[in-house]
Formats: C-alpha cells, sequence, structure tokens
C-alpha cells in the first residue's frame, strides 16, 4: 500500500503522538540541573574542534568502572547533552562513570556526520576515561529515539578505519531505547525531511538494519508498548538484520510512551534499568 507524507507524521510525530510531552522535557531539564549541582561532574570537555563537538563527564568513584555513554534523541535536530544529565546519577550510584555527548544539529550538519561525530565522542571516551575512572574496555552506548540509532551506530563502527590507533570493539555493547533503524520512513515524512534533507546515500550510510551486523558486541533493542506501529517495526527490524546473537534482547515494555520509556532507564528496578546494568556489568 502506498503512503504518503501524513502517514508518515502519524507514526513518527512523538510529540503529536504524546501531548503531554512538554510536561517530560521542563521534568527532565529540572532534574538535569539538579543532577549537574549535586553530583561530581566536568562540563563542556571539547571532544572534537566543532561547535557541538562537547561532553560531560560524571566521574566514577572508584577506577576501573564500566562507562555509559548516552546519547540524547532530538530527531537530530533538537534538544541538548544538559537536558539529559538526569541519566547520570542512576548509574553512577551504581559505580559506573557516565559520558553525556553533545553533537550539532540538522540542518547545520547531516545525520551521517552526526554519526561521525558520536564515533568521536566514544574515541575520546576511549583514550581519556581513565582519569575518570572509567574503564576504556567496558564502554556501553545508550541512545534513546535518534540517540538510539546513533548508539547502534557506534556498534557498528569500523573503528580502526576511524583511526589506525583504536581497537576493533572499542564499544562492548549497546542500549537502543525507542531506536530507528531504517531512515528511509523518516525521509519521507513531511515534519522532519525538511530539516534534516535526507538522501537516499545518507539513508544507505546511517540506517544501522542496513549495515552489516557488528562482529563484536551486543545490542539490545527495546521500545515502549505505547508507541507507534512504526516504532514496533523498526525494533523488530533491527534483530531481523542483525540476527538474535547480536541482538538477543528485543522488547515492547508495557505501559511506555516514546517518553516515559526513557524515565523507565532511571527507575530503580524497572526492568529497563535493569538491562542496562546488565550491559555494564557483563
Amino acid at each position: 500500500m502506498e503512503r504518503d507524507g501524513r502517514w508518515y507524521d502519524s507514526m513518527y510525530n512523538n510529540r503529536e503522538l504524546v501531548p503531554a510531552h512538554p510536561e517530560f522535557f521542563a521534568r527532565w531539564a529540572q532534574d538535569s540541573e539538579a543532577a549537574r549541582r549535586t553530583s561530581p561532574c566536568e562540563l563542556d570537555i571539547a571532544y572534537g574542534t566543532e561547535p557541538g563537538e562537547r561532553l560531560d563527564v560524571f566521574p566514577a568513584a572508584h577506577a576501573h568502572a564500566p562507562v555509559l555513554v548516552f546519547i540524547h534523541g532530538g530527531y537530530w535536530r533538537a534538544l541538548d547533552k544538559r537536558d539529559h544529565s538526569f541519566i547520570a546519577p542512576a548509574f553512577t550510584r551504581h559505580g559506573a562513570c557516565v559520558v553525556i555527548p553533545n553533537y550539532d544539529l540538522c540542518p547545520a550538519v547531516t545525520v551521517p556526520h552526526i554519526a561521525l561525530q558520536m564515533a568521536r565522542s566514544v574515541a575520546w571516551t576511549w583514550r581519556h576515561i581513565a582519569r575518570f575512572g572509567g574503564d576504556p574496555r567496558r564502554i556501553t552506548v545508550c541512545g534513546h529515539s535518534a540517540g538510539g540509532q546513533l548508539a547502534a551506530m557506534t556498534l557498528a563502527c569500523l573503528w580502526p578505519q576511524l583511526d589506525a590507533g583504536l581497537p576493533r570493539d572499542v564499544v562492548r555493547s549497546a542500549l537502543a531505547i525507542s531506536g530507528l533503524h531504517d531512515l528511509d520512513p523518516i525521509m519521507r515524512t513531511t515534519f522532519l525531511q525538511p530539516t534534516l534533507k535526507l538522501t537516499p546515500e545518507q539513508v544507505a550510510q546511517a540506517s544501522p538494519a542496513r549495515l552489516p551486523a557488528p562482529k563484536h558486541g551486543t545490542l539490545y533493542s527495546v521500545i515502549g508498548d505505547d508507541e507507534s506501529a512504526e516504532y514496533h517495526r523498526q525494533n523488530r527490524m533491527i534483530q531481523d538484520a542483525w540476527g538474535p546473537r547480536r541482538v538477543p534482547v528485543c522488547e515492547a515494555l508495557p505501559g511506555l510512551n516514546h517518553f516515559s520509556v526513557l524515565d523507565a532507564l532511571v527507575e530503580p528496578s524497572h526492568r529497563l534499568q535493569q538491562l542496562a546494568l546488565d550491559l555494564l556489568r557483563a
């Protein structure tokens, strides 16, 4: 059946699908400000030379800690690392070191360029995280929405091609929360495409489900059960593409929408937080 742009909008416009989204954003910003005020952190560290190439580090209390790199969403065109500092305390209290990178936004850059920036931020983490208590051999990358696509891309990254000094398995594991694993439908939306300006070539470059399965690492892929049918399809697609060996967890979490699913990540004893901790402790 032929779909038009309005149909794709109805599947992917999460702000329309969740009218209460401003409440989530306001609470995340408030909790993030509190996290930066009350937690040890080093902010706005340059991991590259471009304007958006800055990251925040919430150090571990002890050396050789697992490392969680969290990549924010916003459809590659909105939001900021400062909106997501609230993620850090949920994991530093379990002994992890947390890194939250920023990236430049469309239309100033392309989606493949953002994926490259995230690879640079993880490469910086591998080189420098030991001085913050992190173990570079234990890096897990987690991302929400567009960040889920970017997290999966770091697992698929051919690291020695980025830098010959990097090992092949820089990223040990990844967690994609409401990830976008095929960008072709995004290219067909009317509310995103004017800003993203995706091309078929970019879709092929930056869609994890269109790339070969990684030779190393584990991806967990989850969504909220209350998300649109397209998000359910995107979630299944990455396991179909990479296989259950690389993607052993592919779940829809009951009672959660596109925004409340991120709240579950920081909720003690919630299955989503337990999945993240399992990856960090593996």
